[in-house]
């Protein structure tokens, strides 16, 4: 199905037609025209997907389709888990609109408010938003919300695993009655289900098929290797593939930062939350305008980064969420280009990877490098096994010298006595 059969308003077709889009993708085919026609979703989509499209595209439709010029007041309002994802919706969306003479903004923590208070007053159409920072301008009376009459909730099973769910229940509250509003997760979880009965109104749910869930374009491979070995892997490897670019994931800060310091030879950077917002943005997009080479993230860039063309996406350590993966390698392989995801992989990891591979419906393939090599199962059993039975020794050993010392203790006592 292509775009300019939705019979979209021209300057939004012609917004479309800009940003190079001509056949939708599964999840835009099957939510686009119920949500033009007002109805409630809950849309199960992974990223890279399309799924902005999805509801951006509708909401931008409705807007045109009964304007309002009597306020300054949002009547759009998309909510998302973090800083990024607002910027990258933002971004996207106002391509979408280019023609258009609405106003689109997003608000999220890490900047001064004042400055966004200002741009609030003059008016916006469609807002985006983290619910922390959306709260906090809700309580300077910088807005209000009752006149907003479609809601998005963008990667609604992040803000449930990061304890958005009460902020964003009490925001929903000061919006109008009769509202639209579309849930989006990339999971469908009991807790997802619960607030899709909670929040939304005779909805219909639309899921991609679990085939889809990876794109077929991107191949998975993985490196058995200790995980001190780490390190020397990903330089050996980097030097001789001589990968352009590779956005590698880490998952803690302490490992980013090991990492990024053996990279001094490489155009690189890190971003982090202990990272300004201010330096994630340049980091992003010195990746994206390829000057640098390699960029090293903890999982908080692992959605809503589209970057264009990126073929290599390196797993440092295997995320503890199956899902997480799917996230993380959508950065690859995107719009039908070839993409690799190659995950290194310590026996710590390898209960991790058996979730993956049930996920993904494939069993990622093996490649043992010489000198990386894991210490079998069973020599680590032993390994473990030997450990518990020293502590076990040292604990009988150390009872019977307690023992010994009470005994002597008492038969001085005895012999003073």
């Amino acid at each position: 199905m292509i775009f300019s059969s939705l019979d979209l308003a021209p300057a939004l077709q012609k917004g479309i037609d800009a940003c190079g889009y001509k056949t939708m993708t599964p999840i835009q085919e099957q939510a686009i025209i119920p949500a033009r026609r007002g109805k409630d979703l809950l849309a199960i989509a992974q990223t890279g997907t399309g799924k902005t499209a999805a509801f951006a595209l509708p909401i931008l439709q409705q807007l045109l389709s009964n304007p309002r010029t009597d306020d300054t007041s949002p009547h759009a309002l998309i909510l998302t888990p973090t800083r990024e994802l607002a910027e990258q919706l933002a971004d996207i969306i106002s391509d979408y609109a280019q023609f258009l003479d609405l106003t689109i903004m997003a608000v999220y923590g890490g900047v001064k408010l004042a400055g966004q208070a200002n741009k609030l007053k003059a008016g916006v159409n469609l807002l985006i938003a983290t619910p922390g920072r959306l709260l906090e301008h809700i309580n300077e009376c910088n807005l209000n919300l009752a006149k907003v009459e479609f809601v998005v909730l963008d990667e609604a099973d992040r803000m449930l695993d990061m304890g958005f769910i009460s902020d964003v229940e009490a925001l929903l509250q000061l919006t109008a009655k009769q509202r639209q509003t579309l849930l989006f997760s990339a999971t469908l979880s009991s807790s997802v289900t619960d607030l899709s009965h909670k929040l939304l109104h005779k909805h219909q749910e639309i899921r991609v098929s679990k085939d889809t869930i990876t794109a077929e374009t991107v191949e998975h491979v993985l490196y058995p290797v200790e995980e001190l070995q780490k390190i020397n892997l990903f330089l050996e490897l980097l030097e001789e593939y001589n990968w352009y670019q590779v956005l590698v994931f880490t998952s803690t800060k302490d490992q980013a930062n090991k990492l990024i310091a053996k990279l001094k030879g490489y155009p690189s950077a890190v971003i982090h939350g202990d990272k300004s917002q201010g330096a994630r943005r340049r980091a992003l997009a010195d990746f994206k305008s390829a000057k640098i080479q390699i960029l090293v993230a903890t999982e908080i860039a692992a959605r809503g980064l589209d970057i264009q063309g990126l073929e290599y996406v390196v797993n440092f350590n295997l995320p503890f969420l199956a899902e997480d993966y799917v996230h993380r390698i959508g950065r690859a392989g995107r719009a039908g280009q070839s993409g690799h995801a190659i995950s290194f992989v310590s026996r710590e990891d390898e209960r991790n990877l058996n979730a993956i591979q049930r996920l993904i419906g494939q069993k990622i393939k093996r490649i043992r490098r010489e000198g990386y090599e894991v210490s079998s199962r069973d020599t680590l059993i032993k390994n473990v096994e030997g450990t518990k039975r020293k502590d076990r020794q040292n604990k009988i050993s150390q009872t019977q010298i307690n023992k010994s010392t009470t005994h002597y203790k008492g038969r001085k006592k005895a012999k003073k006595s």
